[in-house]
């Protein structure tokens, strides 16, 4: 079944200079003019009597507090482009279409994401996401996705719903009949539909082809021809801030719109990352500073946008600016292909091994790469030598295996002395041993012995610690005494 996903940012102009997590900077709104006249505004704009198509002099008249921007079509296509790189998460088939619209052919993809209506809520999740408004619409042809996202959105999943569709899109909505738009009027047409009935040969001759083969598009009668997005071989992004931000922790919300065009990129190419860096620019002039650079490292490769997210958050609230930022560069340095998703009929209890280094990454980016530690021991017999941990970052030497036998996670910087009571060493409670002892006598080669017998030692209350007899010569009269030196889970 062919199915299209047509987006359409009706409120770019806007949006270009005033993403929707932002705010205005003063109460009397925000304006951006096109050739002297207002093709946008917002909420505190209208509200203060300002209307489309109103001059400057008008609005300074009527607002005198209101912040007027040119109109920029550069950042527009920009906005754009970084949408549709978002939807490549969806499909590689995305194309940039005219009057602010994407076009997503979705049909190889409806049985991943289980059918038109979870990917079609999907996509406008993603586009929420990106701080940006959009009317979203499902048609069996790109031109009618196209002409249901400029007028009203919608769902229609056959052709004959198309035509039925076609009653309530209104005549301008169609760019080829705009030029005949008083003509139409005269006949009384409205809709797209009511062009339809007209006799397509007066229609051809009054109005040339362009017409007709749009209509034949949009209700599948004539082929689509389209030039799909093309990737570039490596990502980086980068987007201007609406005003200077003093806290790193806010600069997620520009930094998440990067993010979701990286994965889109990732999914197209069917990448995953391993290393990014998110550069946060400061003020120019006299007075520069340096980027601030946040590199984030995963121990697995990824494309899933909420773990980026997650771990980004984690990195910003740790970060001090020595400077606002007004600018933010993702550059994804690190990639590789990405492996096929495999999923077992009987999942392991506790998650998948992907699921355990994601929990790494997070605990590393939350606590520092030097706090979080793994198990990397020495071969030595003595056991404060052997217990050595590192950052889980780093790689330690291959080891020799460790004894067959019971050793405690928790080892104590220095053994604690225990007391006697009736001839048993004492913590709390007596200590029973339920172990056989292991004998460790060694050290002489480096001027450190230890001759101790180790036990596993049981509590009245069911505690089990690791506990140790040094071992005195015949030449000393004093008893042995005993040591607390580790505890079991």
């Amino acid at each position: 079944m062919q199915l299209w996903i047509g987006v359409h940012l009706p409120h770019l102009a806007l949006e270009s200079f005033l993403p929707r997590w932002s705010m205005p900077r003063n109460e009397g709104g925000f304006v951006v003019l096109e050739k002297d006249r207002v093709v946008a505004l917002d909420r505190a704009a209208h509200s203060g009597g300002i209307v489309p198509g109103m001059r400057r002099g008008g609005v300074l008249t009527l607002v005198p507090d209101a912040v007027i921007r040119e109109r920029d079509l550069t950042r527009e296509a920009e906005l754009v482009r970084g949408v549709a790189f978002a939807l490549l998460q969806f499909t590689p088939h995305v194309v940039l279409a005219e009057e602010s619209v994407v076009l997503v052919d979705v049909s190889a993809s409806l049985r991943l994401f289980g059918g038109i209506r979870p990917l079609r809520r999907l996509a406008r999740e993603t586009v929420i996401a990106f701080g940006v408004t959009a009317t979203l619409a499902v048609a069996p042809t790109g031109q009618a996705a196209w002409l249901f996202a400029r007028s009203s959105g919608g769902i229609a999943l056959t052709l004959r719903s198309v035509d039925r569709a076609l009653r309530r899109v209104p005549l301008p909505a169609l760019p080829p009949a705009r030029h005949y738009a008083e003509w139409f009027d005269g006949l009384g047409c409205e809709t797209v539909d009511d062009v339809r009935r007209l006799p397509r040969a007066g229609l051809k001759k009054r109005c040339g082809t362009a017409l007709l083969d749009a209509l034949d598009r949009a209700t599948g009668a004539a082929p689509e021809v389209y030039e799909w997005l093309e990737m570039p071989p490596a990502f980086s992004a980068r987007l201007e801030l609406p005003d200077r931000i003093e806290h790193a922790e806010a600069v997620l919300f520009a930094a998440r719109r990067l993010i979701l065009q990286m994965t889109g990129w990732l999914s197209a190419r069917q990448l995953a990352i391993e290393r990014f860096v998110l550069e946060l620019e400061h003020e120019r002039g006299r007075a520069a500073v340096p980027p601030t650079a946040i590199e984030v490292a995963l121990a697995e490769p990824t494309s899933r946008e909420d773990h980026l997210v997650r771990l980004l958050k984690e990195r910003l609230g740790r970060v001090e600016l020595a400077a606002p930022v007004i600018a933010v560069r993702l550059d994804a340095k690190d990639v590789r292909e990405a492996d096929a998703p495999s999923e077992s009929l009987f999942p392991e209890p506790g998650g998948s091994p992907q699921d355990h280094a994601r929990l790494m990454e997070l605990l590393v980016a939350r606590l520092g790469a030097q706090n979080v530690l793994k198990a990397a021991p020495v071969a030595d017999h003595r056991p404060e030598v052997a217990a050595r941990w590192l950052p889980i970052g780093e790689t330690a030497r291959p080891m020799l295996p460790p004894p067959d036998l019971p050793r405690p996670t928790w080892l104590l910087d220095n053994p604690v002395q225990l007391i006697m009571r009736g001839h048993r060493p004492f913590y709390g409670t007596p200590l029973r041993m339920v172990s056989p002892g292991e004998r460790i006598e060694v050290g002489w080669q480096d001027g450190h012995p230890v001759t101790r017998d180790y036990f596993v030692a049981e509590s009245d209350d069911a505690l089990h610690y690791w506990v140790f007899r040094e071992r005195v010569s015949a030449v000393e009269e004093r008893e042995p005494r005993w040591f607390l030196h580790g505890l079991f889970g």
